[in-house]
């Protein structure tokens, strides 16, 4: 389980598994990214985080207020090669980022401004261990009717471990056998069609996904049975 004091203490070459050192970022990387992420900020008002994925059910940092909210113009797609984390070089998973088009439902997180430097350092060291994604400030439309700007992480489709093949008969054998030091890749899916279900969210490329690799496990408990 990714936890607040885990990510604190963490080295961000071993924790996570064997990462490669081309892609891994150093510290200052990510010093400088958040840095030029803040100074693009469009005014002064409170930073919001989107979460769609395992930020939804363990964000780590703390918030002053959460909110579901909808994010248009991205949806969820496993575009991500996992080779770390919950999977590793020699039988890579795959990890959720956001492509554009469609939308998204998910889960908004206020941080308070006392607290924003070193909330938003965890918060670069859990998803810019690589620099796979690109920090963008959108608009996010709450459930309770304010739109607010918040900082949303989507794919770089530039970035050495994106992948543009996402058809489900693809990722769904390599979603439901890859696993790694912070647990196994299938578990991730399941815990995020269980979160949205929860929160009454609904995300269609998620069903047929989460069928065939429950069905693929089912079939490998067959046959060890």
């Amino acid at each position: 389980m990714l936890t607040r004091d885990f990510l604190l203490g963490a080295d961000c070459k071993t924790a996570f598994g064997d990462i490669d050192e081309s892609v891994l970022w150093t510290s200052e990387q990510r010093a400088v990214s958040l840095a030029a992420t803040l100074s693009c900020r469009t005014d002064g008002s409170a930073v919001w985080i989107f979460g769609y994925g395992s930020l939804m059910w363990n964000p780590v940092f703390e918030a002053d207020e959460i909110a579901q909210g909808t994010l248009k113009g991205w949806h969820r797609s496993f575009c991500l090669r996992l080779t770390a984390g919950r999977g590793n070089a020699a039988q890579p998973g795959r990890m959720l980022a956001l492509k554009e088009g469609g939308e998204t439902l998910g889960v908004a997180f206020c941080l308070a401004q006392s607290r924003l430097q070193e909330e938003l350092e965890l918060l670069w060291k859990r998803e810019m261990v690589t620099g796979c994604y690109l920090p963008t400030w959108c608009e996010l439309q709450l459930d309770d009717g304010r739109v607010v700007t918040a900082l949303v992480f989507v794919m770089d489709p530039g970035h050495p471990l994106y992948e543009s093949d996402v058809r489900t008969d693809t990722i769904a054998p390599l979603i439901a056998s890859a696993s790694g030091p912070l647990g196994s890749n299938a578990q991730y899916l399941f815990n995020l069609e269980q979160e949205l279900s929860q929160r009454g969210m609904q995300d269609d490329c998620l069903t047929d996904l989460v069928q065939q690799v429950r069905d693929i496990h089912l079939k490998h408990q067959e046959l060890a049975g």
